[in-house]
């Protein structure tokens, strides 16, 4: 198994589409085999998803991220942990036990809010041209692709 994890200094990078670097993961029988550092190259959320394809991830582990970007790694198939803080290592070997326990509030599942906004930040449904309640802010939590009003957007359901 391959795990990518965002990753600057050696810690879990907060924000998926900006993360400049992966700190990649062979594991075997639950345990660690080897690592190395993958450069983002300044790719956006759309082009992060492709290089973690060409690396082969299975898992990727990050702060937080939007529901475009899940939906890009998932037509890879890879799986994505969100909500995760602190050393990269630490992380993945919490992963690896079953002992990884992720933040609140690291899902944000839209990016057209402008200058100041950042994920995991705000109530969705409570700022200025709101979306409704689409699931910002929550835990471990699956993608559903329908919308009540019909836009195309990532939307989140609690699991």
């Amino acid at each position: 198994m391959k795990i990518a994890v965002t990753c600057e200094n050696g810690t879990v990078f907060q924000h998926f589409g900006h993360t400049p670097e992966f700190a990649v993961y062979n594991c075997e029988n639950g345990q660690i085999v080897s690592s190395i550092i993958v450069s983002s190259g300044d790719s956006g959320h759309g082009a992060l998803a492709g290089l973690l394809d060409g690396e082969h991830i299975d898992v990727l582990i990050c702060g937080g991220i939007g529901g475009g970007a899940v939906n890009a790694l998932s037509q890879y198939g890879i799986q994505v942990v969100g909500g995760a803080e602190g050393p990269v290592e630490d992380v993945v070997r919490a992963y690896l036990t079953g002992n990884l326990v992720p933040r609140e509030g690291f899902m944000c599942a839209h990016h057209d809010h402008g200058e100041g906004h950042a994920c995991g930040d705000h109530g969705c449904g409570n700022h200025e041209g709101g979306h409704g309640d689409h699931g910002c802010g929550g835990g471990m939590r699956t993608l559903s692709n329908s919308c009540d009003d019909g836009k195309k957007r990532a939307e989140w359901q609690n699991i």
